[in-house]
């Protein structure tokens, strides 16, 4: 199915057209004008439609684009410059709201055209189902494809309160698609102990830290495509309190940054950033750490022109 207006075309060489942003024009820093050569889309996915605590997060992506024109774009964690690669920002899907189940597919039917234009799609989320329409597009674009989960919780419920269609079950339905065995899980501190059993019994799981584990697993999933799903709970809400559900115990900052700095060593295909809810941290450490973030993935994530 096509998508409206803003629809990708497949075709390579065919112009691409971009959708116009839902809450705001600004775009991420640096982005360029011009979307047929970029490396990258960078694309904004504003639901928090199935929030089971604290919404907020639908004004995320927006929030990180403004924020991010603070940043600086050279970055000393990794010795790159945003001026070395390209990516385009289309803006927010505009997603029904309330209706979950319609957003991620119109999610899955966007990046399923960035993936067929062979560029890399970097989505800004709203809560983490939302990402089950991007990581199932990969999949079909990559039949061989890993997912490294980076959360402060497990999301691998079958159900929540009775909804199969759940930030709380993005996970679970990851694995149906692809098989535990191919998820790659970091930084959990949060679950039920049936997810926890799960967990340890199917997936690679690698609960309370991030960058060491992964450090240790780069070998397995050497040439490998890579698709990286993290959800911002995974810091401590000391560091980052606009999140909808915190979960103390969480990493620094520091590990956050050492962590994408490994996935220079990895085929990475597609990245998100999620559950940032800016209504819920006017000093804004959320936003501003999320754009940083999104800067480290960018740069570790994407060759030079």
């Amino acid at each position: 199915m096509e998508l409206p207006s803003f629809h990708l075309p497949a075709a390579k060489s065919a112009a691409i057209r971009a959708f116009p942003a839902a809450y705001s024009g600004n775009v991420f820093i640096g982005a360029t004008e011009h979307i047929e050569a970029a490396q990258a889309v960078i694309y904004g996915m504003p639901m928090d439609w199935t929030v089971s605590f604290r919404p907020g997060s639908r004004f995320g992506p927006a929030r990180i684009r403004e924020v991010s024109l603070g940043l600086e774009e050279y970055s000393p964690y990794l010795d790159r410059d945003l001026s070395e690669i390209s990516y385009f920002d289309a803006g927010d899907i505009p997603l029904p709201f309330g209706n979950p189940l319609r957003s991620v597919e119109m999610i899955y039917e966007f990046t399923a055209q960035v993936f067929a234009a062979s560029k890399f799609p970097l989505g800004l989320g709203g809560e983490h189902l939302a990402s089950w329409g991007a990581i199932r597009a990969a999949a079909e674009a990559y039949p061989d494809l890993r997912v490294v989960h980076i959360d402060a919780h497990t999301d691998l419920r079958e159900d929540y309160e009775g909804e199969t269609d759940s930030h709380a079950t993005v996970m679970r339905k990851v694995c149906a698609a692809i098989g535990p065995q191919r998820v790659y899980q970091f930084g959990i501190r949060s679950g039920t102990r049936e997810e926890f059993a799960y967990a340890r019994g199917n997936t690679h799981f690698f609960p309370f830290e991030v960058a060491d584990p992964l450090s240790r697993v780069l070998n397995e999933l050497q040439g490998f495509p890579v698709y990286v799903t993290w959800d911002i709970d995974v810091l401590d809400p000391s560091y980052v309190p606009g999140t909808g559900t915190a979960e103390h115990g969480g990493i620094t900052p520091h590990e956050a940054f050492a962590t994408l700095g490994l996935l220079r060593n990895l085929r990475v295909v597609g990245f998100d950033l999620v559950e940032v809810a800016p209504p819920l941290d006017p000093a804004e450490l959320a936003q501003i750490l999320g754009a940083k973030l999104v800067r480290e993935a960018l740069l570790a994530c994407l060759p030079p022109r």
